[in-house]
């Protein structure tokens, strides 16, 4: 292998351990998103006083948004690198409910 093919070799490894990494993160954030939408909903479901129950149902939301536009970074990650088929995304990550109550 001449030197030149061995650097090529190196930096195409690079490459895509950066790209594995980059959607790593792109999960890490969005399965964050969602723990935090989770753990609202669990003190939504207990909030007791209508005043804390209205403030929790916005952040709730908020929460649910931003987790929505987590999921759509990482489908957008996925088909940058090329993955166009995105069931497992459905299915392990899907989107919060939207929460009226």
């Amino acid at each position: 292998m001449t030197r030149l093919q061995d650097s090529h070799r190196r930096i195409n490894a690079e490459i895509a351990q950066e790209k594995a990494a980059a959607l790593g993160r792109a999960g890490e954030r969005l399965e964050a998103a969602l723990a935090h939408v989770t753990a609202l909903g669990r003190q939504l479901d207990q909030a007791p006083d209508p005043n804390e129950h209205a403030r929790l149902l916005g952040e709730y939301e908020s929460a649910r948004i931003r987790a929505i536009h987590a999921r759509l970074a990482l489908v957008i990650q996925r088909e940058a690198l090329g993955l166009r088929h995105h069931r497992i995304v459905e299915q392990k990550f899907p989107e919060p409910p939207r929460r009226t109550r």
